[in-house]
């Protein structure tokens, strides 16, 4: 058995007051509640429930984050292949093959060598050719007096970088990118029943692998001409076949549609109803943009748990954990007992980016959905006038909670 401990938390922040924060809180809220109300109420649980304990059909669930970090990154008593695990989801729709890339020395090697697809630089890059345009386009509009509806704006952008990552050609119109993030997002839909168990239904499978043709129907060729820059050109040189290239694109499409999109409108709305767009406004740092990305993926926390299968008895804080258990991280619970939406709040060593996970599997994209982020405030901010909402509606019976509408106008 394998102890791990919960070192002495520093204090942490008291929850930011005032109207807005009330606001953001409740919007927020509101928004778990429409897209999963099963979620929103495992989550108000999972608050009150200490830092790990025991529930029945769902298992152990963690809310510490050092306790949420210290479990992920152990990777010899865990593992994502087993009941409770992404792993064993996406092995039942893709193949046997999963087994090897999610996990273990295959999982280690691709990682290793495709990381420099995504650093901060080559994020950047990648913002800068293919969403700049359309971001354009959209700053003029608000700046000229008009509504942005930012939520459908995200599913745009998200879709325009799909499309460019697996080699699509879409043409400019924003429809074409709606639809392929309409497929991502059915996709996701899959998995919305497994918070229980991870065995998907028969139906659901083949369900699944239809979507996984349809959304991937372009690879083949992206397979065979994209250059080593791109997704595809990079999973040739690497050795991949088209089957697992196929595979492993439909996974890092699920992956990085639902969840970025959600994050970015989130952060502008968080921004809007707390008032600290205006914080922005008068101090355009790179550093104070950074902490407002930082604070938009913390509180949206857009992957709200983590599933894990123990392979090995294992000592978790007060918990004993044994061999064959699952377990949920509850990581919108231990990111948000920090405190509310605050852009001034310092670099707390407690969460450290576990909005992404952490350990090997922590986010492959974590430096792009920084960047779309971070691109997209700055579009907003560069206009010179604030926001405000002017309408929004929360997304319903989805897997990543996020804004169906969020129409802005400027201040």
């Amino acid at each position: 058995m394998v102890p791990v401990t919960a070192d002495p938390l520093p204090r942490a922040r008291p929850l930011a007051a005032g109207p807005g924060a009330r606001a953001a809180r409740r919007h927020e809220s509101r928004l778990l509640f429409s897209a999963r109300p099963a979620l929103w109420a495992l989550l108000r649980a999972g608050a009150l429930a200490g830092p790990v304990r025991r529930v029945p059909r769902l298992g152990w669930l963690v809310t510490d984050p050092i306790l949420a970090r210290r479990l992920l990154t152990d990777h010899t008593s865990t593992s994502l292949l087993g009941e409770g695990g992404v792993g064993h989801l996406w092995a039942q729709v893709l193949g046997d093959w999963v087994l090897e890339i999610f996990d273990g020395p295959g999982h280690a090697d691709l990682r290793a060598r495709s990381r420099d697809l995504f650093t901060k630089a080559t994020s950047q890059e990648l913002v800068s050719r293919v969403l700049a345009p359309r971001l354009g386009r959209a700053g003029a509009e608000l700046a000229g007096g008009g509504e942005l509806d930012v939520a459908d704006l995200s599913r745009v952008l998200v879709g325009r970088m799909v499309a460019d990552l697996l080699g699509m050609d879409r043409g400019d119109d924003d429809a074409a990118f709606r639809a392929l993030f309409a497929t991502g997002e059915r996709l996701a839909a899959i998995a919305l029943g497994s918070t229980a168990s991870t065995h998907l239904d028969p139906a659901d499978v083949t369900a699944a692998r239809a979507i996984v043709d349809e959304l991937t129907v372009g690879v083949a060729d992206g397979f065979a001409t994209a250059p080593p820059d791109r997704l595809l050109g990079r999973c040739r040189e690497l050795g991949l076949n088209l089957r697992e290239t196929t595979g492993l694109a439909a996974l890092l499409t699920v992956a990085g549609t639902e969840t970025a999109a959600s994050a970015m409108a989130r952060t502008v709305a968080l921004l809007a109803d707390t008032g600290q767009h205006r914080r922005l406004g008068d101090d355009r740092s790179e550093e104070l943009v950074e902490a407002a990305v930082r604070e938009g993926l913390r509180v949206s926390t857009p992957a709200p748990m983590i599933g894990r299968h123990v392979t090995a008895d294992i000592a978790l804080g007060p918990a004993r954990l044994r061999a064959g258990d699952r377990v949920l991280v509850l990581t919108h619970v231990a990111d948000n007992a920090a405190g509310g939406f605050d852009v001034d709040r310092p670099y707390d060593p407690r969460t450290r980016h576990l909005w992404f996970g952490a350990g090997r599997h922590q986010c492959l994209g974590a430096a792009l959905a920084r960047a779309e982020i971070t691109a997209l405030l700055e579009t907003l901010l560069d206009t010179g006038r604030g926001w405000r909402v002017v309408r929004r509606r929360y997304g319903r019976r989805v897997l990543i909670p996020s804004y169906a509408e969020l129409t802005i106008a400027a201040d």
